[in-house]
């Protein structure tokens, strides 16, 4: 990675202390030096008013206030200190309609656990170097859901980036 992972700021949702050290572990080995932790949503999204982060990693169950309801927050409030906020969910529910679900709530990233700082690392350099457009619909705010780059269609459904 040509960028320092030292001078980054790293939110961590994690209602699992266990699951919270050992996340914090893996971005101490990828080079993240400062780490902001959460146990749950509600914590996180006042902790991102108060410090601003340049990515959060989140479980998808966290409890009262939920990972997904966590992204919800961030893209949608009025009062949302940073909608464009880069947001890994980290989880071991992989099932295909867990995966769209959080991709439709405007997740940019899902990680599967069990993880490794190899796999951490690879989802922050899509994040870094590949970022993808927000785009704004009726109905969704947060990255654009398509991975292809280039895409043709020029219809009148067709998403622009924000």
């Amino acid at each position: 990675m040509p960028y320092q992972l030292s001078k980054i700021k790293v939110l961590v949702i994690e209602d699992n202390a266990h699951m919270r050290k050992l996340l914090k572990g893996l971005l101490d080995a990828i080079g993240v030096r400062e780490i902001v932790e959460c146990s749950e949503g509600a914590a996180a999204y006042q902790a991102i008013k108060q410090n601003p982060v340049d990515f959060a990693l989140i479980d998808w169950e966290t409890y009262p206030v939920s990972g997904l309801e966590f992204v919800r927050k961030v893209r949608t409030e009025p009062d949302s200190p940073n909608p464009f906020l880069p947001i890994i969910m980290v989880t071991g529910h992989t099932e295909r309609e867990r995966v769209t679900r959080a991709r439709d709530v405007g997740v940019t990233e899902f990680l599967a656990k069990p993880i490794s700082a190899q796999s951490l690392s690879q989802r922050i350099e899509e994040i870094v170097d590949r970022p993808r457009p927000y785009i704004r619909t009726k109905s969704y705010f947060g990255p654009c859901r398509r991975r292809k780059r280039g895409g043709t269609y020029i219809g009148v459904e067709r998403r622009t980036p924000t």
